[in-house]
This record gives structure tokens, sequence and C-alpha cells, in this order.
């Protein structure tokens, strides 16, 4: 682990005779041309194929809108229409040369209403969300001045922590009276405060890692200390579906990206097999430092990394791993320690474990956990621990507080009780679905439930009826998913009771049925 603490201490005469040895190991055992792949012992996360009939119609759907988009330009350039209220002609005509612009301005504004729903209260169970209107065709909204209360089935709630009563939100208040709302610091001057060391040495303990570091933002815990971690003559692989923090941290980080297939081991293997023997391009000395980063909980697809395979391969190919835990730390395992407990994976094998304190933890920020030296880099080298303003104190309580109510530190079982209910929630919810052959990826006990809508007036059309039945959900289109893989992203909660299920599960069941969404179901 020290070797992928520090960018510029690694003996290059060393790293060469690892590598020869290795590509020597690697040739003499045939593994360039082996036939026969090892069978994963992990648990099998099905994925069905897209219908045929879905990915045409979809693809279908989609040219009829940005052919239509077309004309309508061509219609506010000649003054025809002016539904643009707020841009002038000009304004138009620059923003039409993007695509990304002619697609927010055509399509994207088009379901406007179904996204960036403002919220009025805590995201528990349930929330409020405040009424808009529209008079310009959803490129302005106005607030009505009224809420409505609706069945949260999109917040990152998992252990039902998100609360304003309780032993988390009192520990929150009571350091508001005792710190402040704020630091006024970065940590490297006078921002680290007593409670959050101590935070960083119960997230070390929760996570099984020998320290920990612990950071006001969770995008930047991985976009800031990636950088910090690697550079140049360093190769990242990285899964394909990886979110967007990872993807800016290794740019960022000025090492070469190779990217794998989602959850292939067999593209993984090919990559760090060629990275070994053919090292860097050009000169092929070898790379300095070989970094696999994959999440725990997918965010968009609701499954797990294939965590045992890949520290085989991390083992074999004598690489580093990444993994990112925001969706799975709290939310799988039986005592909720994440996916290295869920799938049985030594915690000692993951280099560098990432998480964040947004999602099971009702609060925010990150954390990364590794060894003393790893920690101890990052403080000193992480753009975001040297310039990025501290955790302050009442989060840092309420995450410390969390915490230590899921260890059962605080004497009660509440913590176990909220983890197998969310376990108990999510297996209910997802084979309902199932049963009535929604369309529904993810592994059986993630509490992110995709379900696949396919087309965009589909999509759009759902999330209506859904808010016109008091149920707010998340949907997820192009760009964000391919092109065919249009869905709702529904996030389980332990704070749902199986009534709040049950009535969700109805409603989604009679508009499946309405828009024809299931399989073998057709309907335009």
């Amino acid at each position: 682990e020290g070797h992928l603490m520090c960018k510029g201490e690694e003996s290059s005469m060393a790293s060469e005779n690892k590598h020869h040895s290795l590509q020597t190991r690697i040739l003499s055992n045939g593994l360039i041309n082996e036939a026969k792949k090892k069978k994963s012992t992990q648990q099998q996360q099905k994925v069905d194929e897209i219908p045929l009939a879905k990915a045409v119609l979809t693809y279908l759907q989609y040219a009829i809108l940005i052919f239509w988009g077309y004309i309508s330009d061509f219609l506010r350039f000649a003054g025809l229409k002016t539904d643009y209220k707020g841009f002038g002609k000009d304004d138009l005509f620059k923003m039409s040369l993007e695509f990304e612009r002619f697609y927010s301005r055509n399509i994207y504004r088009c379901i406007g209403d179904c996204f960036n729903r403002p919220v009025g209260s805590c995201p528990g169970s349930e929330l409020d969300l405040l009424d808009r209107t529209s008079d310009d065709h959803y490129w302005t909204f106005k607030f009505t001045g009224t809420s409505t209360r609706c069945l949260n089935l999109g917040s990152y709630n998992y252990l039902g922590f998100a609360e304003t009563t309780g032993p988390c939100a009192d520990a929150a208040i009571k350091a508001v009276y005792d710190y402040g709302v704020g630091n006024t610091s970065t940590c490297r001057d006078l921002g680290t405060l007593n409670v959050v060391r101590e935070l960083e040495r119960q997230v070390a303990k929760f996570v099984g890692k020998p320290d920990a570091l612990v950071f006001g933002m969770g995008f930047s815990t991985n976009s800031a200390n990636i950088p910090a971690l690697m550079g140049k003559g360093c190769l990242i692989l990285s899964d394909e579906l990886n979110h967007a923090s990872i993807v800016t941290g290794a740019k960022l980080s000025g090492s070469v990206i190779r990217v794998f297939k989602h959850n292939d081991m067999t593209s993984l293997e090919s990559l760090l097999r060629n990275a070994v023997i053919q090292g860097q391009p050009r000169t092929h000395r070898p790379w300095r430092k070989i970094l696999i980063v994959v999440e725990g909980i997918y965010s968009m697809e609701g499954n797990t990394a294939k965590l045992r395979d890949i520290v085989e391969f991390k083992k074999k190919y004598k690489a580093y791993i990444y993994l990112d835990e925001a969706h799975s730390i709290g939310a799988i395992g039986s005592t909720g320690r994440g996916v290295t407990e869920y799938l049985g994976v030594n915690p000692a094998d993951i280099d560098i474990m990432m998480g964040t304190f947004t999602k099971s933890f009702g609060g925010c920020g990150g954390y990364i956990a590794a060894s003393h030296e790893i920690v101890n880099h990052l403080r000193r080298h992480s753009h975001c621990a040297t310039y990025g303003s501290s955790m302050t104190a009442p989060v840092a309580m309420q995450i410390l507080t969390c915490m230590k109510i899921i260890m059962g530190e605080d004497g009660t079982n509440e913590g176990t009780r909220r983890v197998n209910q969310l376990i108990e929630n999510s297996r209910y919810f997802r084979k309902y679905l199932q049963e009535k052959r929604f369309h529904v990826y993810g592994a059986n006990d993630s509490p992110v439930v995709p379900i696949l809508i396919y087309e965009p007036g589909k999509l759009c059309t759902f999330s209506r009826e859904l808010r016109k039945r008091k149920i707010a959900v998340v949907i997820v289109g192009f760009p964000a998913t391919s092109i065919v893989e249009s869905r709702c992203r529904i996030c389980l909660s332990a704070s749902h009771t199986r009534e709040m299920l049950d009535y969700a599960l109805k409603e989604i069941d009679e508009i499946g049925d309405l828009l024809g969404m299931k399989k073998d179901s057709f309907i335009l």
C-alpha cells in the first residue's frame, strides 16, 4: 500500500523486475490464450436483454423528437413560433450550434416538469413537493405557494436517518450550540475539530481499515483524491458505469484511463493482462501503478461489483483496488458494513475504500479509509484536504451518532432493526415487480430498484401519473443512461412501512398496465 501512496517514490528497477517476472509467469502459464475461465462464486445478478421491439420503438421516438426539434428551431428563427420566452433570436442561434443544447431545448425541456422538483420538507419516507406551474411550455416555472405531501421513493434515505427528531437530530442540534454551524477554515488551518477526528476513528473502525479521512463534499472525495494518488505513468482501469466524480478524478490525475465493460471480468482481465505484458505506450516500461476502480452498488443499475473476482485479479496482476461505496455502505451487509461484508470479501484486500455520508447516514460529505500511510499522504497532498472547507460539527455529529447506532454502541438494537428492515423492504419490493413482469435491474438485496421504461414518451407519463397519485420518484433518461434504457429509479428506505410499499406497488402496477411497460407488452 505504500507503493500506492506516493507518485514519485517508487523504485523503477524494482518495478521493472516485478514486471518482467510477472510477464514471464503469465506467458509460461499460457494465460494469453486460456479458454477456460473460473466460474464466479459471487451472487448472480441477472440482467434481461432489451427486447428488440422496445429498442426499435425507442429509437423511432427519439428520431421523431429530433426531427420535430429541428422544425421547431426553424419556426422560432422565422418568428412563427414564440415559445422561447427570455431568449432572443441571437441566443437561440448560438445555442443551436451545440447538440447538447439542442437536446435540452427540444427534448429535455418538454418534460422539464418531471425533473428538478423542489422539496419543502425533510426527505423522509414522505416529503412535501412544492407545487409549480409554467405558462411558457416549461422554459420557466412559477411557484403556486402550495405543496403536496408525497410518498418519497426517490431520496437516498436508505436507513431512514434523514429525520427531524430522534437521537441523531438531537446530537446535531446540540453541536450547533457547542460549535456553531460553520468552521470558517480549511482542515490544514484551524478547521479540524475534535468531533471530526472522532468521526474518522469511528469510520475506520466501522469499515475495518486502519485509518480514515473525512471530507465535507462527497463528489470531491473522488474527484480531488484520485489525482493525489495517481499521476503520469499510472494506469486507471475504470468500469464504464462509474460515477461522474470518479471519471472527473481520473481525468484530473493525468493517468492513462482504460474502460472495461460493466461488471465484465473477461474485459477487465484482458486489459490487466495487456497492461502487464505491454507496459506503457511507446516505451513499454512497466506501469508505475495500476488501479482498478469500481463501485459497491451502481447507482443507476442497482447491482454490485464482482468484488471477489476483482480481488483475485488484483493479487494475480499486482494491481490496486479503489472501491466507491457511496450507495452500499450502511445499505447492504448483515450489519450494514457494505459490499465487502455482503460478498464476504476481507476489507484488507481492498486498498482504498471510499464512501459518502449523504445516503445511509442522512448527512453530507465523504470518507477515504485505507492504511495509515495512504491516509497521511492524502492529508498532505489532497487538494480537498488542503483547500476544501472541512466538515462542520453538526454534520459530523449527525453521522457519528448514526454510525454508533448502526454498530449498536448506543446500547440498543435500533441499528440492526433498520438494516434488516431495509433488506426486507428491498426484497419485497423487487420480488413483487418481478412477479408482475416489470423489467427490473439489480441485486435482490439492493435498495436501488431501476424499473426499465425505454420510450421517452412513457418515461414522462409514468412520472406524471405517479405525481398525481402523490408518489415522488426519479426518472432517468439519455444521456444519463443509454438511449434505450430510460428508467425510473426507485430508492427504498427502512422508514417505508409495508402499507406504503403496497400502495406504491399497486399504483405502479396499474400505470405499468396502462403504458404497456411490462414484459411482452407493446402498447405504443
